[in-house]
C-alpha cells in the first residue's frame, strides 16, 4: 500500500471539494496504520441504461480507490431508482417501474466494469434495507430532519417559489441516500458537485445515529463536447462508451484545448507527474495540442475497444481529416431508381442514416450532407441511377448505388 501523503495526491486528483480534507487525510493514515481498507460508496440510481463519459468520472475514481487497496462499494439504487434523483430537476420525475430500474441495472453493470476491476467490486442494491423496512421505521427517518432544511436546496426552493409541486417522495430521496451510508458504515462517498445537499445529508445523519462521519469526495461535471453544457445524451454532446471507435475517436479529436486538459485530469490514467508535465509542455508551446488530444483519443478508445480498434480509428482519422481521403471500407447500399428520382431524406430514413425525414433535413439545412464532394443545400434535390458517396456530418461515409 502507498504512503498516506502519496494515496492523497492520488485521491484529490481532479475533486473539485473535499469535506474535510483533514479527516480524509486522518481516515487514510488510520487505514495505512491498521492494514484495514477503507470503504468507499458510490450510489447509481440506474435511470439509463448507456454510460457515457461524463458517467465514467466517478467510475474512475472508484478505481483508483480500488488500485490503493481499498473496498469499494458500487450501490445501485434500484429502491432509490424508483422515486428519482430529484437534484436539478425542474419539475417532479415520473418514477420508474422495477421491472425498468432492474433491466437498466444489469446494463449497468456489464459496462462499468469496462473501469472497474470486477473481482474488487462489491455489488449492493439498497432495496435489501429498505424493501424489508418497516413504515414505522420509514417515519424515523423522516422525522430526522425538517421541511425547513429541505427547502435550502437550491433546486427545491427554486420549485417552491415557482409554484412547482414538489412530492414528499422527493423530499425523502436525500434521506435515502444518506440512510445508504448508515447502513453501509461507509468512510468516504464519492458524488458530483450536483449531489453536495444529499452527500452532506449523509455526514448529518451518521452523525445523529453515533457513527463517525463520512468524508465527501466531489467530482466535477464533465462538459461535453461544445465545452459549455454538461455532458448530456439529450444534448447530444456526449461520447458514449459504447460507440464505434471511429466515432469516439472523432468526436475525442473535436473538443477544445482547454477541455482536453480536463478530460487528461479525470479520465485518463496517465500518472500525476506526465500530467503536469503535459500541462507545462502545453502551456510553453514543447506540445502540440492535437498531438495531446491524440494520445488522449487513443487511449480511451484502446480502453473501451482494445488497441487494435484505436489504431485503426487513430489511422482512419489522420486519412480522413489530414490527408482529406474518403475511406475504402465505408457502408454500401444499393437501392432501385424510382419514377421521378428518389428523394434524399426518404433514402437516408429507410436505410438507417438517419432516424426520420426531418432529421435527414434538418442536416440539409446545416449543409452537413455532402454527396459526390458538393454539398447539397436543397432538401428536394432527387438522385438518378448512379453511384454516390454521400457524407454525413464530419466522420459519417456511405456509398449509394442507385440501379434502373
Amino acid at each position: 500500500m502507498l504512503s498516506p501523503d502519496r494515496q492523497f495526491e492520488i485521491i484529490k486528483r481532479g475533486a473539485i471539494e473535499i469535506i474535510l480534507e483533514e479527516d480524509l487525510k486522518k481516515k487514510i493514515e488510520k487505514s495505512y496504520r491498521d492494514k484495514k481498507p477503507l470503504r468507499i460508496k458510490v450510489g447509481f440510481d440506474p435511470t439509463a441504461p448507456d454510460i457515457h463519459l461524463g458517467h465514467t468520472v466517478l467510475l474512475e475514481k472508484m478505481r483508483q480507490f480500488q488500485e490503493l487497496g481499498h473496498e469499494v462499494i458500487f450501490l445501485i439504487g434500484d429502491f432509490t431508482g424508483m422515486i428519482g434523483d430529484p437534484s436539478g430537476k425542474t419539475e417532479t420525475r415520473k418514477p420508474l417501474t422495477k421491472e425498468e430500474v432492474l433491466k437498466n441495472a444489469e446494463t449497468y453493470k456489464e459496462q462499468v466494469f469496462k473501469i472497474l476491476h470486477p473481482e474488487k467490486t462489491i455489488i449492493r442494491f439498497n432495496s435489501e434495507w429498505f424493501g424489508s423496512m418497516t413504515a414505522l421505521e420509514m417515519c424515523r427517518l423522516a422525522g430526522a430532519e425538517t421541511v425547513a432544511r429541505m427547502l435550502e436546496r437550491e433546486d427545491f426552493k427554486k420549485r417552491f417559489s415557482e409554484g412547482r409541486p414538489i412530492t414528499i417522495l422527493e423530499f425523502l430521496y436525500p434521506l435515502l441516500q444518506a440512510y445508504d451510508s448508515v447502513y453501509l458504515k461507509a468512510d468516504i462517498e464519492l458524488g458530483g458537485t450536483d449531489q453536495r445537499f444529499n452527500l452532506l445529508m449523509g455526514r448529518q445523519l451518521m452523525k445523529m445515529y453515533g457513527m463517525e462521519e463520512q468524508v465527501i469526495i466531489m467530482m466535477p461535471l464533465l462538459e461535453g463536447l461544445d465545452g459549455v453544457q454538461k455532458m448530456s445524451k439529450s444534448l447530444g454532446n456526449y461520447v458514449g462508451i459504447n460507440e464505434a471507435p471511429d466515432e469516439m475517436f472523432g468526436k475525442l479529436m473535436s473538443i477544445n484545448d482547454e477541455l482536453m486538459i480536463k478530460y487528461y485530469e479525470l479520465l485518463s490514467h496517465i500518472p500525476l507527474e506526465q500530467l503536469e508535465e503535459l500541462k507545462r509542455g502545453i502551456k510553453e508551446g514543447k506540445v502540440n495540442p492535437r498531438d495531446a488530444k491524440e494520445s488522449l483519443a487513443f487511449e480511451l478508445v484502446q480502453r473501451y475497444h482494445g488497441k487494435e480498434a484505436a489504431q485503426r480509428a487513430k489511422e482512419r482519422f489522420i486519412r480522413l481529416f489530414r490527408q482529406k481521403d474518403t475511406p475504402e471500407d465505408i457502408e454500401s447500399f444499393e437501392i432501385s431508381y424510382e419514377e421521378g428520382g428518389l428523394w434524399i431524406p426518404k433514402i437516408f430514413k429507410e436505410k438507417g442514416i438517419t432516424k426520420s425525414t426531418s432529421e435527414a433535413i434538418r442536416l440539409i439545412n446545416q449543409k452537413a450532407v455532402k454527396i459526390n464532394n458538393y454539398v447539397i443545400t436543397d432538401k428536394d434535390t432527387k438522385l438518378k441511377p448512379g453511384e454516390y458517396t454521400i457524407k454525413v456530418g464530419k466522420r459519417r461515409f456511405f456509398k449509394l448505388i442507385v440501379v434502373q
